[in-house]
C-alpha cells in the first residue's frame, strides 16, 4: 500500500468516526458531512456508494443500541415509499444532474429550521404520511448519497427524541441503504475499490456510532432539538456552497 493512499485512509477513517459519533448523538448528519469529503478523496462517483456502504454500519449500529425504542409502524410506512424510490436514484446516479438537486435541499433544510423558529410546531403527521416521506429521502439519498436531514423535521414532529428517534431515523434509513446498494450493483457502480473503501471504514464507523451513543444520554431535550437545527442549518449550507 501506497503512503499516499494509507494517509487518504486515514483520512477518511477519522472523517468517519467523528461524523459518526455525530450521528449518533444527533440522529443525522454524518452522511451529508461525509459526501464533501469523501468527494474530495475519492471524487463523486466513488464517494456516493462508499458513504452508503459507511451508513449501513454506522446505521446498523444506531438501531442495535435503541432497539428498544424503535417505532416499526413507522418505519414500515417509510419503507413503503423510501425502497423503490431509492432503487430508482440509484440506477439515475451515473447520468442525474447533481448540483441544481442539491441546492434546492440546501433551501429546503434552512428554510425548515426558519419556519420552526417563526412558527408554532406542527401538528404530528399522520404515520401513513411517512410513505411520502421516504419516497422524496430515498431518490435524494440514492442521488447525493445522504440526506438524513430531510427526514429530521418530521421524525422531530411526532415528538421523538433522543433513543427514540435515533433508532427509529436510522432504521428507516437503513431500508434505503440496501435497495440503493441493490441499484448500484446493477448500475456497475460497486467496483472492487468501492467495496474495499467501504470494509475499511466500517470499523471507524461502529467506534464513532458507540462513542455517540455514550454522549447522548447527557444532553438536555432542548439542547437535543438545539442540536439537530444546527445540523439542518450547516448542512443547507453545504448544499447550497455546491459541496
Amino acid at each position: 500500500m501506497s503512503v499516499d493512499l494509507l494517509l487518504t485512509l486515514l483520512a477518511a477513517a477519522l472523517a468517519a468516526f467523528l461524523l459518526a459519533l455525530l450521528s449518533a448523538v444527533a440522529g443525522f448528519g454524518g452522511g451529508v458531512l461525509l459526501l464533501p469529503v469523501f468527494t474530495v478523496l475519492f471524487g463523486l462517483r466513488v464517494a456516493v456508494p462508499v458513504l452508503t456502504l459507511a451508513q449501513l454500519s454506522s446505521n446498523g449500529s444506531r438501531v442495535w443500541f435503541n432497539r428498544r425504542e424503535l417505532r416499526w409502524r413507522l418505519i414500515g410506512w417509510f419503507a413503503l415509499g423510501a425502497v423503490p424510490c431509492a432503487v430508482a436514484g440509484g440506477l439515475l446516479l451515473a447520468h442525474a444532474p447533481l448540483s441544481p438537486l442539491k441546492r434546492v435541499l440546501g433551501v429546503f433544510l434552512i428554510g425548515v429550521v426558519v419556519w420552526r423558529r417563526l412558527r408554532r410546531p406542527p401538528r404530528p403527521p399522520a404515520e401513513p404520511s411517512f410513505a411520502a416521506v421516504g419516497a422524496a429521502s430515498g431518490l435524494g439519498s440514492a442521488l447525493l448519497g445522504s440526506v438524513g436531514p430531510l427526514t429530521a423535521p418530521f421524525f422531530l414532529a411526532l415528538g421523538l427524541t433522543r433513543g427514540a428517534y435515533i433508532g427509529t431515523e436510522a432504521a428507516s434509513a437503513l431500508t434505503m441503504h440496501f435497495a440503493k446498494i441493490a441499484a448500484y450493483g446493477a448500475g456497475d457502480l460497486l467496483t472492487r475499490q468501492v467495496l474495499l473503501l467501504g470494509a475499511a471504514l466500517t470499523p471507524a464507523t461502529l467506534l464513532g456510532a458507540w462513542a455517540g451513543k455514550k454522549v447522548v444520554g447527557r444532553i438536555s431535550e432542548r439542547g437535543f432539538v438545539l442540536l439537530v437545527e444546527l445540523g439542518l442549518l450547516a448542512a443547507g449550507a453545504l448544499f447550497l456552497a455546491g459541496f
